[in-house]
């Protein structure tokens, strides 16, 4: 694949989840994701209606988190809150998973959670949150296989609220668990070009950040535009 700018801004989800973000922080956001024609949109729920608003005809989905950032939600409660991000106009829909419960090995709860969310959502994309900061190789694995048997669209690292992020590894051995054919979103820390261009070689097909035109703009400058990254096979 050869990443150039443009393919690079439609694997990005531009992302401001901060809790004290006011209007017109959220209006200033909106602008330079349009400038720099990103996949995808994220905010706070209650700030949806203005992304719906601003990125109106621009081809750019908009997005928010539910039971972010702790996911500790009860299941109906996570599922009631992505159906009325849906009516708002969400278009993507990323979900925090009961971490405390993937731990305790309840994985009918860890199932329950997803699968509500996912049918609730129904042909909207939803993008599964596994905190890996906080789990094993074997949880990831578990968590992973999980949220692909409750039919979610994605599986992704973080919520960018712990103290470490997205790591090569992590993204490897979510690839290779969910196959090619679900996606794996990197999320947390990606602050320079190089570390996301590790995250896509190693399989990530989304990158997650909040700074995507840094991104766009290093790609350029350090690599004129252009990089050439080998194309993930089923094992």
């Amino acid at each position: 694949m050869n990443l150039r700018e443009k393919t690079l801004a439609k694997m990005i989800d531009q992302s401001y989840l901060k809790p004290n973000a006011t209007v017109q922080e959220i209006l200033k956001f909106c602008k330079v994701v349009r400038r720099y024609n990103f996949k995808a949109a994220y905010v706070l729920p209650t700030n949806v209606p203005i992304l719906v608003k601003e990125l109106e005809n621009t081809g750019i989905k908009v997005a928010t988190a539910i039971g972010f950032p702790f996911g500790a939600n009860f299941p109906e409660v996570k599922a009631f809150e992505a159906e009325k991000m849906i009516e708002a106009g969400a278009e993507e829909i990323d979900m925090v998973i009961n971490i405390g419960a993937l731990k305790s090995s309840n994985y009918k709860l860890v199932y329950e959670d997803i699968k509500k969310v996912v049918d609730a959502a129904q042909k909207v994309v939803t993008k599964v949150i596994l905190e890996t900061y906080y789990l094993t190789d074997d949880e990831i694995v578990k968590g992973c296989q999980i949220s692909k048997d409750a039919g979610a669209d994605f599986v992704k690292t973080c919520t960018g609220f712990t103290p470490t992020g997205a790591k090569v590894e992590h993204i490897r051995l979510m690839r290779k668990t969910v196959g090619t054919k679900m996606g794996v979103k990197a999320s947390g820390k990606i602050w320079d070009i190089d570390i996301c261009l590790s995250m896509i070689k190693a399989g990530a097909n989304r990158i997650g950040v909040s700074k995507g035109e840094v991104l766009i703009d290093e790609l350029h400058k350090k690599y004129n535009g252009s990089y050439e990254i080998e194309e993930i096979k089923e094992e």
